[in-house]
């Protein structure tokens, strides 16, 4: 990859998931294909709109800036608020819900970049077709495989 001259929020563009805002900052073009840095703002009561996934090939780190996201990590709920740091590892299955009572603002760093804005628009596009359904899970199951992250397989029906 060719590095682009350095400069602040060398990416900038928000794009919205639903609700959710998704503002990025660097990309895997503005880093060597070493990090993709974005925020993330998850309003009051909302939960994330894709179902339960893993990162086949990249950590992905979040960082607290306003409010409280809980993410559940393996079956393990962990709450991460301002000034919190937690490192999702490679294969760990995750999603998040904003249980809290105010809107939510996080730091994402994805390392390395192999996931980026692309993955974004793509999955914003099979949510808007889902008008407020649950996503088509084939449909979403070839984005995130495109794009590094592998579905989670649902839990048995009882």
């Amino acid at each position: 990859m060719q590095q682009r001259a350095a400069r602040v929020n060398a990416s900038e563009e928000t794009i919205k998931i639903g609700p959710l805002g998704i503002r990025f900052l660097l990309t895997g073009d503005d880093s060597n294909g070493s990090v993709f840095v974005f925020e993330v703002l998850v309003p009051v009561g909302q939960k994330l709109a894709a179902p339960a996934h893993k990162n086949d090939a990249y950590e992905e780190i979040l960082y607290g800036i306003e409010g409280v996201l809980t993410w559940t990590v393996d079956g393990t709920p962990i709450e991460v608020g301002p000034g919190q740091a937690l490192c999702i590892p490679r294969g760990a299955v995750h999603r998040f819900d904003n249980l809290c009572k105010e809107d939510v603002k996080q730091l994402a760093v994805i390392s390395p970049a192999i996931m980026g804005p692309a993955y974004f628009r793509e999955a914003a596009e099979v949510i808007r077709d889902a008008a407020g359904g649950p996503p088509d899970r084939a449909r979403m199951m070839d984005v995130f495989r495109r794009h590094g992250m592998t579905l989670a397989t649902p839990p048995p029906v009882k």
